[in-house]
Formats: structure tokens, sequence, C-alpha cells
């Protein structure tokens, strides 16, 4: 594993990368030509830049969602119901998958960067204590942050906490318990030196520690290595930030592009409209779309963009209830014609594809002179395109240029990373799993309750499925929804209830709990880093 981060290369970085959302001052872009390899450290300035660094690390990393979504009960592959896939349908799965090295470089610069802020803070003259702490425990969160992620994917993995300044690759792998304790110490040095409201929207900020904290002890909780109380621990932590980041009253609006900072919202990356300080910008926004052009009428555009997989699965769609006002404002069953079609049967606005809820008649459909889309049609090739499906609207971003494929998405949404949607959640799985069902049901209900819905779970029904099947409705395409059936043990089941494809390989075994080890990563390591049983 190569996560050298040279003198030179660093200074590089800093000086090309920017800043990490354009908030005034510490994050916004701004000239810092005047950093020099002899000055670089005597300036304070330059220890926000190391910060902004490991943000700016933290975009690729968590707009990365190959291992997050497919293979799920609630995604798949948008393709005809046929063939095999390695990553969604776990046939052939093996450490050259080209996804694999991608997650895990990207995580591992997360870590060094932090890495390099760490070990060079003290040696940054006029740097006041209190800037240095937060700042410090900043970056110690989004360490924490990659860790566990790299935990839960791949099991041990180099536990690396110092600046690698030479071409050191033979890094061992740290046992799970190792990793998970490094996380918590972290976590609670973040804790304590981080602010509670951050001066800047986008910083971490106490309360984000706390739904992390809150996350990985719930996980934990599952694990042979657990602490008695972790279960306990979490719903506790859970319990302050829910109070702190009441749910707003509409669901729709967390996703108006006007309601971005709102009081749900915990921790964000952050793009903005400088396209400079937004890198390559957010893709959320490209998410979940089919190839829908083809169709009379249509025409790529601003407000549909490219269709760019994954494909939800037909059980994501049948998990919505009537009534659920989260259903409209995650996925939407009318496109509407962007051009006259060329027989002028469709005009401009009027509807163009049209997927109902309730599958129509052969009758009705054939009476429409849209195309009409049922929900057992979505994997079957229609003479038009081969998959075709409710596409997602939650991530639209407006006013972005359409893009193709391999140009810049340019999306300026923020992505939301934690809001107190998912601390619900976590609440009501960790109160379950202390065998507090109640308490678990009042914070699945206060979803379902904003949600529209008027039938309430009683203690009785709350299991680990129901909390699963409302994360489903309420964190689509937000969280990583293999973390989530890992932690919870259902992988294996709810893949091949749900997943159509994976089912129809049948190939997923407990080894697939954990991914493979990214071959280069094993090569480079001349043998220290062991592959993963099985693989």
């Amino acid at each position: 594993m190569k996560i050298k981060n040279s003198y030179k290369v660093l200074l590089f970085t800093l000086l090309t990368m920017g800043s990490v959302t354009g908030c005034k001052d510490f994050l916004e872009e701004e000239n810092r030509q005047s950093l020099t390899d002899a000055t670089m450290f005597n300036d304070p300035k330059a220890f926000d830049q190391l910060v902004a660094n490991v943000y700016n690390r933290m975009r690729p990393a968590t707009s990365f969602y190959e291992l997050d979504q497919l293979g799920t009960d609630i995604y798949t592959r948008g393709e005809i119901i046929n063939g095999i896939n390695d990553l969604n349908d776990y046939v052939n799965l093996t450490s050259v998958n080209w996804a694999l090295p991608v997650f895990w470089q990207n995580y591992y610069f997360v870590i060094g960067a932090a890495n390099t802020t760490i070990n060079r803070a003290d040696a940054i003259a006029g740097l006041s204590a209190v800037d240095k702490a937060r700042g410090l425990g900043e970056v110690k969160f989004m360490r924490a942050f990659s860790y566990f992620n790299l935990v839960e994917h791949f099991g041990p993995v180099p536990l690396v906490l110092n600046e690698i300044r030479t071409s050191q690759t033979d890094f061992a792998r740290a046992s799970e318990e190792a990793v998970y304790a490094q996380i918590l110490t972290d976590l609670d040095e973040a804790l304590a030196t981080v602010d509670e409201q951050p001066a800047q929207f986008g910083r971490v900020s106490k309360d984000a520690v706390r739904h992390l904290k809150a996350k990985v002890l719930l996980t934990r909780g599952y694990k042979s290595f657990a602490a008695s109380t972790d279960f306990a621990d979490a719903a506790a932590l859970a319990e302050i930030v829910i109070a702190n980041h009441p749910l707003v009253a509409d669901f729709a609006s967390l996703f108006t592009i006007e309601n971005q900072r709102n009081s749900e919202v915990i921790f964000s990356m952050l793009y903005g409209t400088n396209p400079v300080s937004r890198g390559v910008g957010n893709n959320r926004h490209l998410m979940f779309k089919f190839v829908y052009d083809v169709y009379p009428g249509m025409t790529r555009s601003t407000l549909y963009h490219r269709g760019m997989g994954p494909a939800p699965t037909p059980f994501f769609y049948e998990n919505f209830e009537q009534g659920d006002k989260r259903e409209a404002a995650t996925i939407r069953r009318v496109l509407f014609a962007e051009v006259d079609s060329n027989d002028g049967r469709i005009l401009k606005g009027d509807t163009a594809v049209y997927f109902p809820k309730v599958a129509w008649s052969a009758q009705k459909k054939a009476s429409k002179k849209y195309a009409v889309i049922n929900p057992g049609e979505y994997f079957t090739p229609n003479g038009v395109t081969i998959v075709q499906y409710p596409m997602f609207r939650k991530f639209d971003d407006p006013g972005v240029a359409y893009t193709n494929p391999g140009i810049d998405p340019e999306g300026k949404r923020d992505a939301y990373i934690f809001r107190s949607g998912e601390t619900r959640l976590i609440a009501a799985e960790a109160y379950l799993k202390a065998g507090n069902a109640t308490k678990a049901a009042d914070h699945i209900n206060a979803l379902r309750a904003r949600a529209g819905l008027t039938t309430m779970l009683t203690p009785e029904q709350v299991d680990i499925h129901a909390i699963l099947n409302e994360s489903a409705r309420e964190l689509a395409g937000e969280v990583s929804r293999w973390m989530s059936l890992k932690r919870t043990g259902t992988l294996q089941e709810r893949v091949l209830a749900h997943n159509p494809h994976a089912a129809l390989n049948k190939a997923i075994v407990a080894k697939h709990l954990f991914r493979p080890i990214p071959q280069s990563e094993v090569n480079v390591s001349g043998g220290s880093i062991a592959q993963n049983n099985g693989y």
C-alpha cells in the first residue's frame, strides 16, 4: 500500500486542489502561491490548508457508490435479468475487480492527508492552541470515518497513524478489534476538541462526531469483541443528536435546492457554485436513472441528465406504502416530453413515459399515446430500451448542465453524509438490540408520521427487517446500504430475496461479507498483506 505524502507532493496538492466548500476564510479558494517549501510551515494559514485538504479528499471517497449500493436488496445492475456480474451478483468476484482499489485508495488518501496534518501541526509557527485542537479533531473524525468504511468492507486493514514520507509498502493488517479501538479513540479525541456549533457550515461538529460514534458502537455491538454497553451507549449518543437536530416538517423540503442547510443536517459534503472550489462536482443527480432519451419526445436534458446506474430493484418500489410522501419526493413516475416527437403525436410538455404504481391492463396501455411501463416490466426489453424504471428525483440539481459520460458531473448540490433521519434509525436499531422495542418504535414512528403515514408500528412489529425497510424508504441513495445489511447479518438473506440478478445466480455466500483485498495492494506489499479467505 502506498500512502506516501512527500513534502513537495503535499505542497502541490494544497496549491492546486483548493478548498473544500467555498465558505469564506477557511474553505474558500484563495491564492496560496506564496507558500513555498521554505515558508509553508511558518505560516499559520498553512494549517487551515492542511485541514481543508482532508475535507477535499473526503469528496471522492463519499461519492463512489459501487461498493456501497450494488449487490444489495434495493439496488442492482441496470441490465436485463440474465448473465453474471461479479460485484452485484457475487459471481466470480475476485481481487482484480476495478472498483476495489478505487474504494481502498480513496479512503487511504483521506487517512494519509489526516496523518500529515496531525504530524505537522506542531511545526507550524503561530498556530493557536484552540485552532490546532479544533483542526486536529476534525481530521481525526475524518480518519475515523475512513477506517470505519475500510474495516467494514475489507475486515482487517493496515492501521497507519503516522505520515509516510518514504516508499514504505510493507504494511501489515491490523485486527478488526484494533481498528475499531483506534476509530473510537479518534472519535473521543475529536469530540473533546471540535466545536459544538462550528462558525462555518460544513465543518465537523460535536454532533457529527456523536452520530458517527453511535453508528460505530451500534456496528461493534454485533461483533464478537463488542462491549456489553455498545447498544445502550449508541442509543444515548443518538438521543443527544436527535434533540439538537429536529426533523424538518416536510420530507420533500429536505431535497429542495434552496433548503440544503436545515435543522436536520448534521454533516454534508459541500460543493457550491464556485467551479474552482467544488472540484469535479457532486454526482448524485446522475444516479439511479436509465437511458430515457430514446423515447419519443425525450432528449438529453438538464432535468433528467444522463442515465447512470445502479438501478433500484423492484422491491425498492414495492416497499413504499400507500400514502407515503417519501415516494413522490424520491422518485418520478412521469417523464414529460422535452421536445416535440418526430411524428408530432407527443408535444413538448406532454407525458412521454409513465410508470403506474399498479399495473395497467394491456388495453389501457394501448389507449395511450405515451409509453406506459408496468412494475413487472422494469427489466424487460420493450423495443425501445432494455431496462426502464421510475428515476430518482431527490438529488436533482437544477441548472446543472447535461454532461456526457467521462465529463465532470459539476453538481452543485450539497451531499448529505449524516442527517437526523438516519440518527433516528440508529437509535431505533440500538434500542431494539438493547431490548427496548417501545423506544425503537417511537423513533421509527417519528419518521412515518413525518412521511404522512397514519399506521404506526407497535413494539411487537419492530424487528430488524422493519428497521431496514424503513431505512430504505427514508435514506435511499444517502447511506451505504451494503454496510447496513452486513451489520445486521441480513446481507445474504435480503440480497437473495430482493435482488433479481443476484437471486438468479444464487452465488452470495459467507465469504462475501468481506471484499477481496485489491490485488494491487497485495502485490505491492511484498507479502505483508494477506488476501481475505476464499479469494
